[in-house]
């Protein structure tokens, strides 16, 4: 499955790169492909979010602080 297997009706930005199974520890392999993808390498930080119906999220660190600094921008902007 390189590259992830694209969703119907989704762009190339939707992959579905298999499953992973949970540890004894509570550990997962992110699979190959995605960490390629990514650029995710050993060490790296992520970020993990949940909701109870819709699930987890895992992310970036930056991600999240580049879309919080977008925000106040666009606050700083009305204000």
């Amino acid at each position: 499955m390189a590259g992830g297997k694209h969703l119907l009706g989704k762009g190339k930005q939707h992959r579905v790169f298999g499953t992973a199974k949970v540890g004894d520890r509570g550990q997962i392999v992110i699979p190959k492909e995605a960490r390629e993808l990514f650029g995710i390498k050993p060490g790296d930080t992520l970020l993990i979010l949940g909701e109870a119906e819709t699930g987890l999220i895992v992310s970036r660190p930056e991600v999240l602080n580049n879309l919080a600094n977008e925000i106040l921008s666009n606050v700083n902007k009305e204000g």
